[in-house]
Formats: C-alpha cells, sequence, structure tokens
C-alpha cells in the first residue's frame, strides 16, 4: 500500500470522517485487521480561520504548505488537504511538494461524470461557491455548475461556521439546506454535490431526488484507491 498524508483540522470534525473512510475502504477490500498507511497534520482551524477573515490567503498558504511537505517528508505518496474552501491555496501547496496532490475538486469531477452528470448544484461556503478555484476547475473538466440565490449562500456561510465547523447538528438548518437542493433540482441540477467537507452532517443520500456527491466521501475514496491501487480511478 502507499502512504497517504492528510492536511485535515479544518474541521477535525470532517477529517475525522476522512480517517473513517479511508480505512473502512481498505479493511472491505483486504480484509482481516487491514488499515491505511496514513500521516496526519492536523492544524489548529482558529488560525486558519482568522487568516480567511482577515483575508490573508498568503499566510494560509504557507501555513498549509509547510504541513504538506511534512506529510512527505513523513513518506507520503499523495497528499490530501482535507477541506474544501482551503482548495483555494491549492496551487501554493501543490507547488511545495514532490508528490502529487489529490484534489477534491477532480475527485468530485470525476464521480460526477462516472455517473454521467454533467449540471452539478452546488452547496458549499461562500468563498467556494463564488470563486473560481472551485467552480472553475469543475467547468475545466466539462461540467455545468448551479449555486444557490445570494440569500440562500449567506445563510450556508453562516450555517457551515457558526454550527457545523463547531460541532453543531441543527434540525432547522438542514430544513433549509434541502429547500436549497430542491431548488437546485429545479433549475435542472442531475446531482447535488456537498462541496463543505461538514454538510454531510445534515444532508445525505435520502434528503435528495437526484445523486448527492458528498465530497469528503469521494476525496477519500479516491484516497484509499491511490492507496491500494497507485491510482484514484473515478469512483
Amino acid at each position: 500500500m502507499r502512504m497517504i498524508g492528510l492536511v485535515g483540522g479544518m474541521s477535525w470534525y470532517s477529517t475525522m470522517d476522512y480517517y473513517r473512510t479511508i480505512n473502512a475502504a481498505v479493511q472491505e477490500r483486504l480484509g482481516g485487521h487491514a488499515s491505511a498507511p496514513l500521516t496526519l497534520q492536523s492544524l489548529d482551524f482558529a488560525q486558519v480561520r482568522a487568516m480567511q477573515l482577515a483575508g490573508d490567503w498568503e499566510a494560509a498558504g504557507a501555513l498549509l504548505a509547510d504541513a504538506a511537505r511534512r506529510c512527505q517528508d513523513a513518506g507520503a505518496e499523495t497528499v490530501l488537504i482535507c477541506t474544501n474552501l482551503m482548495h483555494r491555496v491549492a496551487d501554493v501547496v501543490e507547488a511545495a511538494i514532490d508528490v502529487p496532490l489529490l484534489r477534491v475538486t477532480d475527485a468530485v469531477a470525476d464521480a460526477a461524470l462516472a455517473r454521467g452528470v454533467e449540471r452539478l448544484g452546488l452547496l458549499g461556503t461562500r468563498w467556494t461557491m463564488e470563486e473560481d478555484f472551485y467552480v472553475g476547475r469543475l467547468r475545466a473538466r466539462g461540467l455545468d455548475v448551479l449555486v444557490p440565490d445570494a440569500a440562500a449562500r449567506v445563510e450556508l456561510d453562516r450555517i457551515v461556521f457558526d454550527e457545523l465547523t463547531r460541532g453543531v447538528v441543527d434540525a432547522s438548518s438542514a430544513a433549509a439546506c434541502r429547500r436549497m437542493v430542491e431548488r437546485l433540482e429545479a433549475a435542472g441540477a442531475g446531482a447535488v454535490v456537498l462541496g463543505c467537507t461538514e454538510i454531510q452532517l445534515l444532508l445525505g443520500p435520502d434528503d435528495a431526488r437526484t445523486p448527492v456527491l458528498d465530497s469528503m466521501a469521494v476525496h477519500a475514496a479516491a484516497a484509499a484507491r491511490f492507496c491500494l491501487d497507485g491510482a484514484a480511478l473515478p469512483a
């Protein structure tokens, strides 16, 4: 098996799910006591969040790049950033290491295209939904991307940072997210991407008529395939 490096802690709730999902996939394939060789750099999300709010993406990129290098130095043969939003600095991280950066956007695109879906509805933080680092990379793969309206984007951003990344799961917030899903489906989305690694705490496959692509799950599955097969083949 090949060692995987995880840059996590943003938040630790979803990083825990990455660890569980990767190891479960490896054990399912190999059986017995098998588990994945992993190295984890778990950052202090309070520090990262302060950089986000200050717009100091240069410092954030340097922080994550340093963590990725530590993963590589520990023997990782690929590195994952265990958060969608911080792929805003993915180019900086990728340039800092000599092993592949396994991007969440590529895992999401692979999963969508493998299912024959061409139009995606995207839920995530405002940066993720509004900026080109995420939506643009999906569109470069030939995917059409729909996002909620401005008011819904503000509300979803609040839900992520005031609730989910603090471990708060609220029924009214789940209902609000389901309404966003319904509107994206009505606008023609053939699948809905949970483009924040914590949104899966609120929404699941039964909360949509179309397929739900959990970014954490497809990203972790790609990592497990790399670990086992040496390539992150489409799901």
